[in-house]
């Protein structure tokens, strides 16, 4: 019939049901739209926080200077393709981890509004948005550790490896066990946390503000609000990320104190060391680098942060929009 919604066809109970589940659908649409766009950067990233470290001879010395000369550095020495290695976990991690953490967010903070009553608070989805965030991360983090491996580019001699999401994370399975595939995933659940904890609430404030002040809800409105965000969550989240990535690219068959060879994934022994909590980590970056050897990679981390949110948050804004509500 002429002039009706498409939507209109569908049960209100049915479509009710959809309402529930669009904050999950459009979460994960948008995070994998992001992350395709962005992802270079985070390659670029992950090689700054891995460098400069004592007591690690892979990656000891300074070889990235700046954003643009590490991923030139990257394309020269291992292939322009491997500035996209690590990109199939990357969007399966973001299908999983996006989905979860903002739809869980959205959805848990409608909940909350409902049981008390009242108008969004920021202590609400403070709340909402760490558990969101740390629970997602947790769920995603075997994807998260295989990703970090094959961005590191780590060289292998006499080893022959298939960089594809699979064979990497069998590998990480056969020689590390399951904990191999969980391995950082306390720090990646802290991170998570400061980040949701922080991009969220601040977007939807930084929204809301823009809003009260005449600002017309629309990409305008989208992109100040996202930029603030990624701002914001970029600089809390900085330390425990180059903590997480450090964590994430160890590799070994067998538990070793701080300082001992360690036999990696692929069969080669080198002396490096080897942390077996996030405090002992980031300890040991302070105290062997200096304080802020904590915001490594921050410069590519905020480069690539700033237009994932925007990319997310302006996605995401035109998914909700795309039909309204039922019984709102």
């Amino acid at each position: 019939m002429a002039g009706v919604s498409p939507m209109s066809s569908v049960a209100p109970r049915q479509r009710h049901g959809i309402d529930h589940l669009r904050p999950y659908l459009c979460g994960g649409l948008a995070a994998v739209a992001a992350e395709m766009v962005t992802f270079p950067l985070d390659t670029a990233k992950t090689r700054q926080q891995l460098q400069g470290q004592v007591g690690d001879s892979r990656w000891s010395n300074m070889r990235y200077r700046g954003i643009v000369h590490t991923l030139i550095t990257i394309a020269r020495e291992e292939g322009l393709t491997s500035i996209y290695r690590g990109l199939s976990p990357a969007l399966v991690r973001q299908a999983l981890y996006g989905t979860i953490k903002f739809g869980l967010y959205y959805s848990s903070k409608d909940v909350a509004k409902r049981l008390v009553r009242q108008k969004e608070s920021t202590l609400v989805n403070l709340c909402c948005a760490v558990v969101a965030g740390s629970v997602s991360a947790t769920l995603a983090t075997p994807t998260d550790v295989i990703k970090v491996r094959m961005q590191s580019g780590s060289s292998h001699k006499g080893a022959k490896i298939s960089w594809s999401l699979l064979s990497v994370g069998k590998v990480i399975h056969r020689q590390e066990g399951v904990r191999g595939l969980w391995r950082g995933g306390l720090p990646t659940a802290q991170r998570a946390a400061l980040v949701a904890g922080v991009q969220l609430p601040v977007y939807d404030a930084s929204k809301a503000q823009l809003l009260a002040h005449g600002v017309k809800d629309g990409a305008g409105c989208h992109l100040a609000a996202s930029f603030l965000a990624g701002l914001s969550a970029c600089i809390a989240s900085n330390p425990v990320d180059v903590v997480r990535t450090r964590m994430m690219v160890q590799r070994k068959t067998a538990r070793s104190s701080l300082g001992l060879p360690v036999q990696s994934s692929y069969g080669e022994t080198m002396p490096h060391t080897y942390f077996t909590s996030s405090l002992r980590c980031g300890l040991h970056t302070v105290r062997s680098e200096g304080p802020l050897a904590l915001y490594k990679g921050f410069f590519p981390a905020f480069a690539r942060m700033g237009p994932w949110n925007v990319i997310f948050f302006i996605v995401y804004e035109k998914l909700q929009n795309s039909y309204p509500y039922v019984g709102r």
